[in-house]
């Protein structure tokens, strides 16, 4: 009998913010209480891009604590979403690598503001 092949489910990318908190070595600069991190990941749909963005920020060392999913483009064009030739870019490249891009990391100040 021969084995049954399941269709093979297409790659989308989907836009990613993610908020992770310190952690030793994560290279986050001093005085931050943490990070919202933009990624633009592939997978078959956004659970499994989610959990490969989250394995991929956990093996650079990062303390991921929270994901916000916003779509894929087409969820964010219906939606509203200026996503300038920049963004598209990037989610092409997420797509043909079949990879995970971090495209934006912005710092948060570390709660009680920064001590001296």
């Amino acid at each position: 009998m021969a084995e049954e092949t399941k269709p093979k489910r297409e790659q989308r990318v989907y836009t990613l913010l993610v908020q992770v908190g310190r952690k030793p070595g994560d290279g986050l600069p001093e005085g931050s209480g943490g990070a919202g991190i933009l990624c633009y990941a592939s997978g078959v749909d956004e659970e499994e891009a989610v959990r490969e963005t989250v394995a991929l920020l956990k093996a650079a060392d990062m303390a991921p604590l929270d994901v916000t999913g916003y779509g894929t483009l087409e969820d964010r064009l219906e939606g509203g979403h200026e996503v300038p030739e920049e963004e598209r870019g990037l989610m092409a490249r997420a797509l043909a690598e079949n990879a995970v891009i971090v495209a934006e990391i912005t710092p948060f100040p570390a709660e009680g503001g920064a001590k001296d």
